[in-house]
């Protein structure tokens, strides 16, 4: 009696290299999945947005995007007096700056290491980088959040959010921690325009004079790139 040849399944679509879910994906991980689209769409518009406001007016971009150049920048105006409310200003840029922060947090908890996996796979540059900061975030634990902005080329907040789920840390504190970590670092940053003063405001008012055409620039880099790209699929 002859045995039946065994055949090995294929993989369903959601098996495949790339995907961050471990089984059978659900409605929340499509809606986690599409926010991670959104939110990577809303940073390129941004980019030239930040130009443009920062030539209008610093307190207006650190209130809009909380941005460390804004900070700074607000806290030179701050120091020669050209700024009132300036706290109100830092404080609505730190919210807006942690808006998005949350979607990180609920990747962790959804797929654990899965959203790392899937970065890591980009090169292996980003694999050592991760595993570099997910080593000693662990260790941390939630002091790890103070240390997120770091500004350096490490993807220190985007781990270290995505652990913050995956350890169960509940959404609520984890918020909290994110909205005084970066409240702080704000801060430090103003301080430091406050501190430079008056020639970072005479480079700023340099800079307005040709804002606009940065802005209209950075808008043509990107729109050539996004057209670039989609020519080298098709």
């Amino acid at each position: 009696m002859q045995s039946e040849e065994q055949t090995t399944p294929e993989p369903e679509w959601w098996e495949q290299p790339g995907m961050p879910w471990n089984s059978k994906p659900t409605k929340a991980d499509y809606w986690c999945l599409g926010w991670f689209g959104f939110v990577g769409l809303f940073g390129l518009a941004m980019i030239p947005l930040r130009a443009w406001l920062l030539g209008l007016h610093p307190p207006i971009m650190l209130a809009i995007t909380g941005s460390r150049i804004g900070a700074a920048s607000t806290g030179a105006l701050a120091a020669v007096g050209e700024v009132q409310h300036w706290l109100g200003y830092l404080l609505i840029g730190t919210l807006m700056a942690i808006k998005f922060d949350w979607i990180y947090w609920w990747a962790g908890k959804l797929w654990g290491r899965g959203i790392l996996d899937v970065q890591a796979q980009n090169s292996k540059r980003s694999a050592r980088n991760i595993a570099r900061v997910e080593t000693w975030a662990l260790k941390l634990g939630w002091l790890g959040i103070f240390l997120a902005y770091v500004p350096i080329p490490l993807p220190i907040a985007f781990v270290v959010f995505v652990l913050m789920g995956m350890t169960g840390m509940p959404l609520w504190k984890f918020m909290v921690l994110d909205f005084i970590s970066k409240t702080l670092w704000s801060l430090g940053y103003f301080a430091l325009g406050w501190w430079i003063g008056e020639p970072v405001v005479y480079v700023l008012e340099q800079y307005a004079k040709v804002a606009n055409w940065i802005a209209i620039g950075l808008i043509v880099v990107i729109m050539f790139g996004a057209f670039r790209r989609q020519a080298k699929k098709s």
